[in-house]
């Protein structure tokens, strides 16, 4: 039973805010409970306004790569809020950690701090129609990035969770601009190129999607959209607002050997805080106000609190930080293969079909789907039966694991999680596995 004291303030925030949260992916709607409002959060955990404790793989949707509060980045934080919250003008802050980035990732020869993913990504596909003169945009089913208007078409998270293939209140000129096709599907993105040939201005895609659940891109996907972008004149956007500095300290672009044109980043370079940025070859970059005639602004763009987070963070992942976090991953990962295969020879069961459970993971991201199918794409994704993913989730939470509160999100693994939290997480996953049949 869910204590009156989460049930009270949700009772309350109902009143406050549409649904009673801020976001749509907070919403415990899809898993039929009520959201934990949360006190605090230690290191691998987050406690809730009751006391319990929850061992946590939401890490603030991603960011959170070293765990909640972590000393460094808290005493950083210190010292810059001293000196004051935000100038609405250049800090010496915005150098160091624009520095950082740039030099670990070859593709960013230029880079510009804003105040979140949507944000990047936005200025991203306005700095591509203004580079080529064009205004096709190509996404990929199921992958999202952000709520801005044009992107917000076949888009994954929250949307796919609720059921909407894109949103009311997205004029149709807007979406009639973003073409939509399968992921991992180079035939329909060649057929797309054919049929708007030199008028597709770039192809969005997130390296390893996380947003309809964690989908892995198959060996030849990102070349080969590299080779096709360039080839018709069409930039590149790497999407690495999620992956960026969380499956290598070069993001996804390092591990498959890409060169996109422009990335995007998010809170995994501010510590959690409210930042992302967008960067690429400079002279894309150049284009960008006052150096150039493409229009971007925020007056908390580089702000000093979130800097200073990033820097600390950065610094501390560059000290061997990913062989660690893999490793750590890597047995938990080993340890849910092993109930999810085990099961399936016991002939209490009824069917394949009901039994079936896939388990995707890349790095330190990684979702259970419930479903018989191979998710690579979308439609694999949303074979998915969502209600054993509710049962699924309510035993975790009720035997303390907070795990994303939605079948098509991406858990995520972070250097606090120790040996102990992995052995108590896989107990827990039996008995959620079970619950979940």
């Amino acid at each position: 039973m869910v204590s009156l004291k989460n049930k009270e303030l949700f009772q309350q925030a109902i009143q406050l805010f549409p649904g009673g949260v801020n976001s749509p992916v907070r919403a415990f709607r899809a898993v039929k409970e009520t959201p934990r409002f949360i006190a605090r959060g230690e290191g691998a955990y987050l406690v809730d306004v009751e006391g319990k404790l929850y061992i946590d793989y939401v890490g603030s949707w991603g960011p959170l790569i070293l765990g909640h509060a972590h000393p460094e980045v808290l005493a950083a934080l210190e010292r810059t809020a001293h000196h004051g919250l935000s100038y609405g003008a250049p800090s010496p802050l915005e150098i160091e950690l624009g520095r950082r980035i740039i030099q670990r990732v070859p593709s960013v020869e230029k880079l510009r701090f804003v105040s979140s993913g949507t944000e990047a990504t936005m200025s991203a596909v306005r700095l591509a129609r203004a580079a080529t003169s064009r205004d096709l945009i190509l996404k990929f089913d199921g992958c999202y990035h952000g709520h801005a208007d044009s992107l917000l078409v076949r888009a994954g998270s929250g949307v796919a969770t609720f059921g909407l293939p894109d949103s009311p209140g997205v004029p149709a000129a807007f979406a009639a601009l973003t073409l939509s096709v399968p992921f991992n599907d180079l035939d329909a993105v060649k057929k797309m190129f054919h049929a708007h040939a030199k008028k597709i201005a770039a192809v969005i895609v997130e390296p390893v999607p996380g947003n309809m659940g964690v989908v892995l891109p198959d060996g030849d996907f990102l070349p080969q959209l590299r080779d096709i972008t360039a080839n018709d004149g069409a930039l590149l956007i790497l999407d690495e607002v999620m992956t960026g500095f969380r499956l290598a300290y070069g993001g996804a672009q390092e591990i498959f050997g890409i060169d996109p044109d422009l990335t995007c980043f998010g809170k995994v370079i501010g510590g959690g805080l409210p930042v992302g940025a967008y960067g690429g070859k400079q002279r894309y970059l150049s284009m960008i106000a006052p150096e150039g005639p493409v229009y971007q602004a925020g007056t908390l763009s580089g702000n000093p609190l979130a800097m200073a987070a990033g820097i600390a963070t950065l610094d501390l992942l560059s000290r061997e930080a990913y062989q660690r976090l893999n490793a750590r991953s890597a047995k938990l990962y080993e340890g849910l293969q092993v109930l999810i295969d085990e099961p399936r020879a016991q002939p209490r069961r009824t069917s394949d079909q009901h039994a079936a459970v896939q388990l995707n993971s890349f790095g330190s991201m990684f979702t259970i789907f419930f479903t018989e199918h191979r998710v690579r794409d979308y439609s694999t994704a949303k074979t998915s039966d969502v209600g054993r993913f509710a049962r699924f989730f309510r035993c975790l939470l009720e035997n303390g694991i907070y795990f994303p509160p939605a079948q098509f999100e991406a858990a995520f693994v972070s250097l606090s999680h120790g040996e102990s939290e992995i052995e108590r997480t896989l107990v827990a996953a039996e008995k959620a596995l079970r619950a979940a049949e």
